[in-house]
């Protein structure tokens, strides 16, 4: 039996496994639709804070590829559903993107007006970050705000090569204020496993995660329980993931050469 038919639900990320910088990589749609067509749980995941997960339907469709919004789970997303479960009335403070401020908009969430009044200070990735991004955020903090990050990452995979992620940023507020951050909800956390699986709707053994990252997409997987692909198109070479001490189920070239066929 091929893993194709023992699989109820494929779990893509994707950064480095189908797109970079958001250009598809090759094989991707392909893989994708026919997964879909098989009738199997296709799900998007991503540590990418700076998009809302309408953008990034959007951006599937016009690749030719129908993936509902509720199928992809956007750290921005994660970091919405968290605050609007738990502190739904606390206001908050972004250095992040528009995608990000769309997700915490539309959970109903409070946006401060100036740092001093936020409980809550959320950090993803922000490419265009400016020194006044950066002390609006530090002033956030040292006024009692407590610190959300959409994730950990220090690096992701672009077009030209590894990218500064948003770990960098949390660097930056973390050594300036003394203070850590409280709360991650990206990749490998439990928010994660537990949004993507409830969406999935499949048993971790018969749930797979494929992706580049050792130590977002198959640290996940090893942590619950998931069979796991690991694609070297993005943050992991075949040397790198020789030493770890993690082991994916699967190591291949790209998504192109998944056994789905």
């Amino acid at each position: 039996m091929t893993y194709y038919q023992e699989l109820d639900a494929i779990l893509f990320d994707l950064d480095g496994t189908v797109w970079k910088d958001f250009t598809l990589i090759d094989g991707a749609a392909e893989t994708i639709r026919t997964l879909q067509e098989a009738g199997k749980r296709v799900i998007g995941l991503s540590n990418r804070g700076t998009h809302s997960r309408t953008q990034i339907a959007a951006y599937f469709q016009e690749q030719g590829i129908h993936w509902e919004k509720e199928d992809i789970i956007m750290s921005s997303y994660l970091a919405a559903d968290y605050l609007q479960t738990h502190y739904p009335r606390l206001p908050v403070w972004v250095l992040g993107e528009a995608g990000l401020r769309e997700e915490l908009q539309e959970a109903g969430l409070t946006l401060a007006a100036k740092p001093e009044d936020a409980d809550w200070l959320v950090i993803s990735l922000h490419t265009g970050v400016t020194y006044h991004d950066l002390n609006q955020a530090f002033r956030a903090v040292i006024h009692g705000a407590r610190i959300l990050a959409t994730n950990q990452d220090p690096v992701f995979p672009g077009k030209d090569g590894l990218q500064l992620d948003v770990g960098g940023l949390i660097g930056a507020i973390e050594a300036s204020t003394g203070k850590k951050t409280d709360i991650i909800v990206g990749k490998p956390s439990h928010f994660m496993y537990q949004k993507v699986m409830q969406q999935a709707g499949s048993e971790p053994e018969k749930t797979m995660i494929v992706g580049d990252s050792m130590t977002s997409d198959i640290a996940m997987g090893a942590m619950f329980g998931l069979r796991t692909a690991l694609v070297l198109t993005g943050n992991t070479t075949k040397e790198q993931a020789a030493i770890s001490s993690i082991k994916p189920d699967l190591i291949l070239p790209s998504i192109k050469e998944l056994p789905f066929a």
